[in-house]
């Protein structure tokens, strides 16, 4: 999956990333809060903050004790709410940290990492199909997301 970008709950302003998978055939949104948001947006922008913020920390303190990130898996959908593992070094599967989904991703793109999610999440989740002219992509989303229904049980949580 790739981030496409982020936008806001139509019926919430509440933030929503946008991960897109590489075939260009789905989107998958998902609720976050707004600190994430922000920290999702520096680095899709390519600001570079004066001091580090505490992704950036996070992952030179990962650097400077011997790990990396090597890919990040979001892996699970219970109750509206994602879940997301980091894993640290591809050679030593005991080497994984559960995350919430926006700390995962913005963790990813600071490492350059691969984000991948589970095909069983995919399939419990409100995916969007996406259309096939890549300028329709946020009218189409905009659309599904407006049709949600706030007080569904199954709408995602932060």
């Amino acid at each position: 999956m790739a981030v496409t970008g982020l936008m806001l709950d139509p019926s919430s302003n509440v933030p929503i990333v946008i991960l897109r998978d590489l075939a260009r055939t789905l989107f998958l949104p998902i609720w976050i809060g707004v600190t994430e948001a922000q920290a999702i947006a520096i680095r899709l922008e390519g600001v570079a903050p004066p001091r580090p913020l505490t992704h950036d920390l996070l992952l030179e303190m990962c650097g400077h004790l011997g790990g990396r990130i090597s890919r990040i898996v979001i892996n699970d959908l219970r109750d509206g709410t994602f879940f997301a593992e980091i894993h640290l070094d591809p050679k030593d599967p005991k080497q994984v940290l559960d995350a919430r989904p926006s700390d995962a991703i913005a963790l990813a793109l600071r490492a350059g990492a691969p984000i991948y999610v589970r095909r069983a999440v995919l399939e419990k989740a409100q995916v969007v199909a996406a259309p096939l002219d890549a300028r329709d992509d946020e009218e189409r989303i905009r659309q599904v997301l407006e049709q949600l229904d706030p007080s569904d049980p199954n709408r995602y949580k932060m």
